[in-house]
């Protein structure tokens, strides 16, 4: 199978980047010391602003001390966080002005895990800092294709979580899941489904950008 694009939209954490083993070890001390069980937080966190997951399952807190400070410690635990096989050379051969990334995270980790693993930047790299609803909302997509110049109907997103499939497909773009923190199942809204990046061939062409991949199923 193949889609046609302008441009491709990435989530960061899940799709270009593992960085599973710290956000799992990070939300567990976070709940541990405040005494929720990480079940909750487990529930409703992946693909989702980490503002937005304590907001909901500790409304007792105040959300702003909490995240500055659980983003301190995201940003600087790096132990186990690795580029997925095929990452850094799918966007090296992309056009500079044919992809971005829409993450949940914010800058600071962000930008800390893509150094550490030695991806490039994107010139649009929007994060949760930069928007006021996060995934699902579809905010961040409109805006990463808003920054390309591109209307979103004409990008193809790649996300590895419910919450960011619903964003993009909120946003008009149409979404390849990347299963690899999460079920085919539970990314069944999405055009299809691939195990990983290295899945993807992606070809410039006069007309835009050819995506195939391999191993596919349809939603």
């Amino acid at each position: 199978m193949a889609l046609s694009c302008d441009a491709i939209i990435f989530d960061l954490d899940g799709v270009l980047v593992d960085s599973d083993a710290v956000i799992t070890r990070r939300w567990k001390r976070w709940a541990e010391e405040r005494g929720i069980p990480f079940e909750e937080v487990e529930a409703v966190q992946t693909g989702r602003p980490a503002i937005e997951v304590i907001e909901e399952v500790a409304p007792h807190l105040d959300p702003e001390a909490e995240i500055d400070r659980l983003g301190d410690e995201m940003a600087a635990d790096t132990e186990g966080v690795e580029a997925f096989d095929g990452a850094k050379a799918l966007l090296d051969r992309l056009p500079e002005d044919r992809w971005a990334i829409a993450t949940s995270g914010r800058h600071r980790t962000a930008t800390a895990r893509m150094a550490h693993v030695g991806l490039p930047e994107p010139e649009v790299f929007v994060t949760a800092d930069d928007v006021e609803q996060g995934k699902p909302a579809p905010e961040p997509y409109q805006q990463a294709a808003t920054g390309l110049g591109i209307d979103p109907g004409c990008c193809v997103v790649l996300e590895d979580a419910p919450a960011g499939v619903a964003s993009a497909r909120r946003a008009g773009a149409s979404v390849l899941g990347v299963a690899t923190s999460t079920s085919r199942n539970a990314l069944a809204a999405a055009t299809a489904v691939i195990p990983h990046v290295e899945a993807l061939d992606v070809r410039a062409e006069e007309a835009g950008l050819r995506v195939d991949w391999q191993h596919e199923e349809q939603a």
